[in-house]
């Protein structure tokens, strides 16, 4: 996953980058020609996000850029790259450098995510 600082996000929209909003359903919006969508945590409590990355993932196949932006605080950067994100914007104030030590404290996990669907025992006998 890559992580962005508040500062080094583009935030500019173009014809191949959409925003959508939690309370959209991504079945309902055409994807023709999307590269990047990106989705929006108001607060790091609301999590709908995260349901629309799975959705765009796993049901519809999205094989482009999906962002994480709004309040995204390190805790939740392993979470995000299971369901699907790529990318995740911190909110302004935190350090990008940290964000690595959360993944290292998780190298693997047991059950299948949106973007690796074989669990680790069916990797191991493969």
């Amino acid at each position: 996953m890559k992580i962005l600082s508040f500062n080094d996000h583009a935030s500019a929209i173009d014809d191949s980058a959409i925003r959508l909003d939690n309370d959209v359903d991504p079945r309902t919006v055409s994807l023709e020609g999307v590269k990047r969508i990106d989705l929006n945590f108001p607060k790091f409590t609301d999590g709908r996000a995260y349901s629309q990355a799975f959705l765009l993932r796993r049901r519809m196949g999205f094989q482009g850029e999906i962002r994480a932006t709004g309040d995204v605080l390190i805790d939740q950067l392993v979470a995000m790259a299971r369901t699907g994100f790529d990318v995740a914007v911190l909110r302004q104030g935190l350090d990008a450098s940290a964000a690595q030590r959360q993944f290292d404290r998780f190298p693997a996990f047991y059950q299948g995510s949106a973007v690796e669907t074989q669990p680790l025992f069916a990797k191991a006998v493969a």
